[in-house]
């Protein structure tokens, strides 16, 4: 354990309802060993469980509370009140293996990098890794194939995410219109990568998920779902993309949603991002192989 008020790395994990597995994730990250100094910051998005209290007053550990403002923007708050040069965004069901740390932070402290994921493994069946994601032809998340060697990956899997926050901070964050859960951990990925950064996936670093065999423990709508997809593809699409993203809507009327987004602002963010970016959608789908 090396928990400090001076830390190198902020690891910064969003709550909601989690039960035990907040105190279990805690405990794992405290008991193993790194030479990394580390400061832990819980942002209790609106639970109602009670899942936080045994970290009120806790010295060690940062507890803000935010009303219910979804996955993203919990991140966000997180980040803003981390010390660290380094975040590292954590679910709140992970369990840890020694010196994962500095293992994670090698290739962005080298260079190699600008953002990270390690080996995210299912804690039920140990052979069950994920090594980032991909997109299929619907632009469906999948998990990347095994492999030995640390590469670059499309998308980057937020249950555990290391990025510095100077770069955190470049582009502008996670989304902050989000609303609660769905697609930040790939708009944020696609984000890094027209600005110019590079994502990767340490293979030889592996954390254990818990995976949930029911719904999680707060409401997910289509709607919810619906608008943070058709934000991701107006922030950064050209207009035939955007087109065939509003044909793949379901449960919820694209019209409506597209009404909504513009009377947000996303025009104003989509100028913002086509003036900061240094590639496009084209060079993202070709570089990585995504048939979309």
């Amino acid at each position: 354990m090396k928990v400090t008020k001076d830390p190198y790395v902020s690891v910064i994990i969003p709550v909601k309802n989690e039960g035990t597995l907040l105190k279990n994730t805690i405990e794992s990250l405290i008991a193993v060993n790194t030479t990394v100094s580390f400061e832990i910051i819980v942002v209790d998005d609106g639970s109602n469980d009670n899942c936080c209290e045994f970290i009120i007053n806790n010295e060690f550990i940062k507890l803000t509370t935010t009303p219910g403002v979804g996955s993203a923007q919990a991140r966000n708050n997180g980040a803003e009140i981390g010390s660290g040069k380094y975040l590292v965004f954590c679910d709140a069901h992970l369990s840890f293996e020694d010196y994962w740390l500095e293992n994670l932070l090698e290739p962005l402290i080298n260079g190699k990098a600008d953002a990270a994921n390690p080996g995210i493994a299912d804690s039920v069946d140990l052979n069950n890794i994920g090594y980032g994601y991909t997109w299929d032809h619907k632009l469906d998340p999948k998990w990347n194939s095994e492999k030995h060697e640390p590469f670059y990956t499309p998308l980057l899997a937020g249950g555990c995410l290391a990025v510095s926050r100077e770069i955190f901070c470049d582009v502008g964050g996670f989304e902050k219109n989000f609303k609660i859960w769905g697609r930040e951990d790939e708009e944020f990925s696609l984000k890094l990568w027209l600005f110019g950064y590079r994502c990767m996936v340490q293979p030889n670093v592996k954390i254990l998920h818990f995976f949930r065999p029911n719904n999680p423990p707060f409401q997910i709508t289509w709607e919810d779902l619906n608008w943070n997809f058709l934000r991701l593809a107006y922030s950064h699409f050209n207009q035939e993309r955007i087109n065939k993203c509003k044909r793949l809507i379901i449960y919820s009327d694209p019209l409506k949603i597209e009404d909504e987004l513009f009377a947000s602002g996303i025009m104003e963010q989509r100028n913002h991002y086509m003036k900061r970016r240094k590639f496009d959608d084209n060079w993202f789908m070709g570089k990585f192989k995504v048939p979309f």
